[in-house]
């Protein structure tokens, strides 16, 4: 997967615009069968291939990158713990 990013995408731009594609292309594969017939459900194929297989992978990816860098997990003996990240702050030129 991403480098161990799971779902989500390198940006929130990114990530809503292969939404905009999936669901645009699924829904239009349906749309247009009245229009279009079979030849329409072509675009299924490139919906789900925007939405990486699913909607619902669409959505949790959209969770993960939108807390990419802010949650930070943790796992010890007695379990796994989920904490809010530091903040990273920018360092400040030298000239």
């Amino acid at each position: 997967m991403n480098g161990g990013r799971g779902f989500a995408s390198a940006s929130l731009a990114r990530h809503l615009l292969r939404g905009a594609v999936g669901f645009g292309a699924l829904v239009g594969s349906v749309a247009l069968l009245p229009v279009l017939g079979p030849v329409g459900l072509l675009l299924a194929p490139v919906g789900l291939l925007a939405l990486r297989g699913c909607p619902t992978c669409w959505a949790i990816g959209l969770v993960q990158t939108v807390s990419m860098g802010r949650l930070r997990r943790s796992c010890g003996e007695d379990g796994c713990e989920l904490t809010v990240a530091e903040p990273v702050r920018p360092r400040r030129g030298a000239g």
